[in-house]
């Protein structure tokens, strides 16, 4: 590539980033980073109707939580370090609103271009006229001369119109009779035949554009080389192109991401999909929407899996960081078709990413749940206290809100004691076992996992008991429940006298 690549991130901030929405800023920064280029953000909010206060934002800090951010973006937004203003500035569509009026009547001049005054109420009954006939209004060459535009009307009568202050739009004239010849990376040839085309308005009289103008007209003076947005864009494809062609510019190369679907693979990943399910859509919580951030996960897990969310790197491989991603991505793997989403596999994907980090981190992590949760208020645990319990509990682990439940008997001595397990392993004689088991830790002096294995097996083997009836109600006195990590790691870590005590104290309140 000669040109020096350079793709845009295109939000409106008419609320939360959807994960989808995560995944095309993704794939843009993939193909920036792959071949040295820049990755634009690019506020579009010329429908101020819909603008969201704080949505914005939002779009900026979860680029940067995802470690994505961009290289040029608005300039009142937190730039991430290694972000720059940049030269094609303002990055908000509102704030170029002075530019693409100067467009639109340039293509007015072209004849590519014309003023339309129907009033909506006229639109309407037309649109009803033609619902009556079993026939769908477009507003296109089959009809536009018989509408009040500036190609049915005399310039004088256009000249008047405009003279009073007469609301109109500019509409593009969509070319007759042409088959257009499209082409798309990831799709490949498309066909469409000009005719079945609407006549779409690119200006409004309050002065904003629509969406297609200023999209167009922005990425090319932002000199964008590759558009890479999702599937639903798709139908808009062939008028950009034309508007690229009326204008005598060169069109960017364009790819067109494949959905997200829901779980059970029909229709697009909805937020109720995700309320319904358990699960989050959107990388950081929006009022009461549960974000990815929020939930747990780490946000390399969330940019791992969603990069294979639709795109293939065409070998088993399924971790990967930032920096193999931007190696191996290609959109020529990227799939047509829509990749189904699986709550359960992005759980799979912080859990790997969880076994990864070190103890010390996650014990920095788990830290402050513990303050919150635990009933040891006098008692503070050390660094290296929880960096060997997050140890032992982590393999099971998701998240590391998982850890308290997964070893909060490591910071509190069980209250209670599970009722099936009660039943089925306190028997007759198993306090006199557990006083003996009691016996034997008051008598290890070296309270090592391995010593205190030793002596506790020793003596089960040389009374000729079965394991079982040793170690169940052991478990259950410690733990509270029969669950956790090797039993004498847990008696190691906790100590002998937080052993003893609670030894003593089961025996007291189960006998």
């Amino acid at each position: 590539m000669s040109q020096k690549v350079r793709v845009r991130f295109a939000p409106s901030p008419t609320g939360p980033l959807h994960i989808g929405g995560v995944r095309t800023a993704l794939f843009n920064y993939l193909f920036a980073k792959k071949h040295g280029g820049d990755f634009v953000l690019r506020i579009e909010d010329t429908d101020q109707n819909r603008y969201v206060e704080g949505a914005e934002a939002y779009i900026v800090e979860a680029l940067n939580w995802c470690g994505i951010p961009f290289d040029e973006g608005p300039t009142s937004a937190p730039l991430s370090a290694g972000s720059k203003e940049g030269s094609f500035g303002p990055y908000r569509q509102s704030e170029r609103k002075h530019m693409y009026k100067e467009y639109a009547l340039q293509l007015i001049e072209k004849g590519h271009a014309y003023y339309a005054f129907d009033t909506s109420e006229r639109l309407d009954f037309h649109r009803k006229d033609h619902e009556e006939k079993g026939k769908t209004f477009i507003y296109n060459w089959h009809n536009r001369l018989k509408l009040s535009n500036s190609l049915s009307l005399t310039a004088k009568e256009v000249q008047e119109k405009l003279n009073s202050g007469e609301d109109y739009v500019i509409r593009f004239k969509s070319p007759q009779d042409q088959e257009l010849v499209l082409q798309d990376i990831i799709r490949g040839e498309i066909k469409i035949d000009t005719n079945i085309l609407d006549d779409k308005i690119l200006f409004k009289s309050d002065g904003m554009p629509t969406y297609h103008l200023a999209n167009i007209v922005d990425d090319h003076l932002m000199e964008i080389t590759h558009v890479i947005r999702g599937e639903e864009w798709l139908p808009s494809l062939a008028l950009h192109q034309l508007l690229y062609n009326a204008f005598e510019w060169e069109a960017p190369a364009f790819a067109h991401l494949p959905l997200i679907m829901k779980p059970v693979g029909k229709g697009k990943l909805s937020k109720r999909d995700g309320e319904k399910g358990g699960f989050p859509v959107f990388p950081l919580s929006w009022n009461e929407s549960q974000g990815y951030r929020e939930a747990g996960y780490f946000p390399e897990a969330v940019v791992n899996f969603l990069a294979l969310l639709g795109w293939n790197p065409g070998t088993e491989q399924e971790l990967f960081s930032l920096e193999e991603l931007i190696e191996a991505f290609s959109l020529e793997r990227v799939n047509k078709s829509g990749a189904r989403f699986d709550p359960e596999k992005t759980k799979w994907y912080n859990h790997q990413y969880l076994q990864k980090k070190s103890d010390k981190e996650l014990a920095a992590l788990f830290a402050p749940i513990i303050a919150v949760r635990s009933s040891a208020v006098e008692t503070s645990f050390d660094g290296d206290y929880i960096e060997k319990v997050v140890s032992l509990i982590k393999e099971r682990a998701d998240f590391v809100s998982d850890f308290w439940e997964l070893g909060n008997y490591f910071f509190e001595a069980p209250t209670s004691y599970n009722e099936k397990a009660v039943k089925k392993q306190w028997k007759e004689d198993t306090p006199q076992l557990m006083q003996k088991v009691a016996e034997i830790l008051e008598a290890t002096e070296d309270f090592s996992s391995e010593t205190v294995e030793t002596h506790v097996k020793a003596w089960i083997t040389d009374t000729e008991l079965s394991f079982g009836k040793v170690m169940g109600p052991l478990r259950l006195i410690i733990v509270g429940e029969l669950k956790g990590p090797h039993i004498f790691d847990i008696l190691a870590l906790i100590g002998k006298e937080e052993s003893m005590g609670r030894i003593k104290r089961a025996l007291e309140v189960l006998g």
